[in-house]
């Protein structure tokens, strides 16, 4: 077996192209040998650097064997030009070639022989079109050269068992020679494998597995924060920036002046992760302190590194502090008129109105929750002011947080202030959701302003686009209802938020919207449901069964039957309705039953009928009883209690019996069971299996 690498080193590739170039380089190798039958029997990795793409198959084929085939060309009758340019494509002779009959005709034939081939031949003239395979998100060309690559391109390592694989890409050619250091070029090596190419970094401190460059960040990360009696919260998507930006990393723990605490910490976060790529540190109770982290790409024996880059940090925190003090200190309900200048969206109105529409929103649903209509009023008049602050231009992110601080410092009501910072919250599946009353309904009336908007201009998401986030705000008002355990009329809010559109001469298209927003508030009840590993089954059951007013009671029922339907309760409860569910099936199909029969007890001939007839009457008197409307663990126990009643009417009744009457009295009993189980859900999309 043969030991492959390729290393290309190109100009510093962006972090945010490094994993996919890295994971695509690795997959088009393994595709190429997996279509010329070259073996893989060891490991295969991609690895990189800022400046190096490196690919390594530890083993793989020395040769392969091509087993003789019988190429096809054209037919016998075809020009003669068609046959010489088969010939010719082929790079074979006339005497080569011969008829042979297939069933769509004779045709010329002519057969390859069996040969062996070089994997290091393939290689060598192949590696150049897979290179060329490679796509990048952002491209560049440069110089006079004709190659789009990432980044400039400077030179390709590619070694086969020791050997150098010889090929010429571009103005590059290969060789078993690279450079050792990025900023001096005129440094270079040569290498013969991997494992001593691995050791020879490794000496110098440069971490090629970027994988373990992630795990070593990490660690050090967390032990010097340990050491130093800190806490630190490692941001994971910084992080994987961070260890693509490096390739010999050294932390620093640095400190920028304490005065710049008294800032909203979100901003003194953001600034150095997203502007500086710094880690930022809390003290033992979760508090900000003024530390934080930076990952260098060298050494830094003089301090000149950390030096530079706390002055950097403060330079940035004063331009924070700067902002901060102007923007709070900016009356916000003198403001509100200024939102009539941002649009909102085109047809949608201006904040402005955006705002007044919500203010009447959140009052309709303050009236549900038992909250101040006054309070909730104020907190919508001014959620979106802090749109017009510098520090929202800068910091697009704390939307929403800001202005709970500015009207924090302007002496809001504290209600308000948490209802203007959460009202952009839930901002994904798995993150933080309003709990308090007023935070509820100024999310919601926001989330509802904006689907009704959009869906009524008909600029709905497609299977593959969503530039408005429509998803995240219906799965938004998913998680707050559930996760609140709350219940609202959402026709009703859905439809009251059309007329409030209409009544600002917005107008939009609102004779489906009330069934297509519940279509989509279903679909991303589903997707929820799913998060939450519940049965697809299950999922259909409920959604079908309940509609938007009713999103809590689906996600209970649904949790609930989940949890036993495995177990005994779950069990016998789709077996009952199955089996009453399989005989009434026909006769419904026949229309020898109507949609909802019922059983006349004048017709019935024996106690059996008269005891299951009782038992789906105090079913029925247990779900419509209103202690009992959220019990929905102790519904399932009751639909299971009537497994007994069910048994003995199945075991000595014959439910087609002679007289007409009675047989279709017995089925419309079977029917009324059926009809009771489904108050629950729709079991007949339960699977039986």
């Amino acid at each position: 077996m043969s030991e492959f690498f390729l290393e290309v080193f190109t100009e510093e590739i962006p972090a945010k192209l490094q994993s996919s170039a890295r994971n695509n380089l690795l997959k088009i190798f393994r595709d190429f040998f997996a279509k010329e039958n070259i073996e893989i029997r060891g490991k295969e990795k991609a690895y990189s650097t800022p400046n190096r793409l490196i690919i390594h198959f530890d083993k793989i084929k020395k040769e392969i064997i091509k087993k003789a085939e019988e190429i096809r060309g054209p037919k016998t009758e075809a020009p003669d030009i068609a046959i010489e340019g088969f010939i010719k494509s082929n790079n074979i002779k006339k005497k080569d070639i011969f008829k042979k009959q297939t069933d769509k005709g004779e045709f010329y034939f002519f057969k390859n022989p069996k040969i062996k081939l070089k994997t290091h031949d393939i290689l060598e003239k192949n590696i150049p079109d897979i290179l060329n395979s490679i796509s990048w998100n952002k491209s560049m060309k440069w110089g006079q050269y004709q190659l789009y690559w990432g980044r400039p391109l400077k030179s390709i390592l590619a070694v086969l068992d020791g050997k150098t694989l010889n090929f010429k890409y571009h103005h590059l050619n290969s060789s078993n020679v690279t450079y050792i250091d990025k900023n001096l070029e005129e440094k270079t090596k040569l290498f013969k494998s991997f494992s001593e190419y691995q050791s020879y970094f490794k000496k110098l401190k440069i971490i090629i597995d970027n994988n373990f460059r992630e795990k070593f960040i990490y660690e050090e990360l967390k032990k010097i924060s340990l050491r130093k009696n800190l806490k630190i919260e490692i941001d994971k998507n910084l992080l994987k920036e961070v260890t693509d930006l490096v390739e010999k990393p050294k932390i620093l723990f640095c400190s920028f002046d304490k005065k710049f605490l008294q800032i909203p910490e979100e901003i003194i976060i953001l600034t150095m992760k997203y502007h500086q790529k710094y880690f930022s540190i809390l003290d033992n109770n979760g508090k900000l302190t003024n530390n934080f982290f930076v990952v260098s790409d060298n050494e830094d024996s003089n301090g000149y590194i950390k030096s530079g880059n706390e002055s950097v940090i403060e330079a940035r925190l004063s331009d924070a502090e700067f902002f901060w003090r102007k923007n709070k200190s900016q009356n916000m309900v003198k403001q509100v008129s200024e939102l009539k200048k941002v649009n909102f969206f085109k047809g949608l109105g201006s904040y402005f109105e955006k705002v007044q529409r919500i203010r009447k929103l959140s009052g309709i649903i303050s009236d549900e929750l038992l909250i101040s209509k006054e309070k909730i009023e104020i907190a919508s008049s001014i959620c979106k002011v802090d749109l017009l602050s510098d520090l929202v231009g800068e910091f697009p992110e704390l939307q929403g947080i800001l202005g709970g601080y500015y009207a924090n410092a302007q002496g809001f009501e504290k209600d308000v202030c948490l209802a203007v910072s959460e009202h952009y919250l839930p901002i994904g599946i798995d993150s933080k959701i309003p709990k308090k009353p007023y935070s509820i309904a100024l999310s919601l009336s926001d989330k509802l302003d904006s689907l009704v908007g959009f869906f009524g201009k008909n600029l709905k998401p497609t299977s593959s686009k969503d530039p408005y986030a429509l998803r995240r705000s219906a799965t938004g008002i998913i998680r707050i209802i559930i996760e609140n355990n709350k219940k609202f009329k959402l026709r009703d809010l859905i439809n009251y938020s059309a007329n409030l559109y209409n009544q600002q001469e917005l107008k939009i298209e609102d004779s489906n919207l009330q069934h297509e927003i519940g279509e989509f508030l279903v679909d991303r009840l589903r997707n929820y449901m799913k998060e939450k590993e519940i049965r697809t089954d299950i999922i259909e059951s409920v959604v079908g069964n309940n509609g938007i007013d009713n999103i809590l009671d689906s996600y209970k029922k649904a949790l609930n039957f989940n949890k036993v339907i495995k177990k005994q309760i779950g069990e016998d409860v789709v077996f009952i309705y199955k089996r009453a569910s399989n005989i009434i099936s026909e006769p419904i199909k026949k229309k020898e039953l109507e949609q909802m029969s019922n059983a006349d007890p004048g017709l019935f001939k024996n106690e059996i009928e008269k005891n299951l007839y009782k038992k789906i009457h105090e079913i029925r008197k247990f779900f419509t009883n209103v202690a009992n409307e959220n019990e929905y663990q102790n519904m399932l126990i009751e639909l299971a209690s009537s497994k007994k009643e069910v048994t003995d009417f199945f075991d000595n009744v014959t439910v087609n019996d002679e007289n007409d009457a009675i047989r279709i009295n017995r089925l419309g009993l079977l029917q009324m069971l059926c009809a009771t189980f489904n108050n629950y859900l729709n079991f007949s999309k339960i699977d039986n299996g």
